[in-house]
């Protein structure tokens, strides 16, 4: 007889008795500027309605600030979905950041999600730099 000994932290809503470890809420603030960032720059290859944006705590990753994540091809046709991303900010890293640098973070992180919107990733090599960040932000802050 399998008895669950443990409660799935990861998807249970919070609970400040438990210790602390990691867990992920939906983040309205991010979407709001991510949105407005998608719209600004003309990231039309974006539907805005499959872009999903979070916030996480208790993260151990170390010099990460926010990631992308996207549902894989497999899952798609498995469920029958079309493309999803989630947008995941690290609270402790992206919270205190000056708001350019939270701008910066979220080009960077919509840079890595394809035209084709299809579940897949585009690398840093020489697509997703730092030049392009700058660039895309200045054009941002003028619109």
């Amino acid at each position: 007889m399998y008895v669950r000994s443990q409660r799935n932290r990861i998807l249970d809503p919070y609970n400040p008795l438990l210790p602390m470890h990691f867990r992920y809420e939906r983040a309205p603030d991010v979407s709001e500027l991510l949105f407005t960032i998608v719209d600004k720059l003309g990231f039309t290859h974006v539907p805005k309605n499959r872009v999903y944006c979070y916030r996480s705590y208790g993260s151990k990753a170390s010099n990460t600030i926010a990631r992308v994540h996207s549902l894989p091809k497999i899952w798609q046709q498995a469920l029958s979905e079309p493309a999803y991303y989630a947008v995941e900010v690290l609270a402790e890293q992206y919270d205190g950041l000056p708001t350019d640098e939270k701008e910066k973070t979220l080009i960077h992180e919509l840079l890595h999600i394809p035209r084709a919107f299809g579940g897949g990733f585009r690398h840093h090599r020489d697509w997703v730099t730092q030049r392009r960040v700058e660039e895309l932000h200045r054009t941002f802050r003028r619109s």
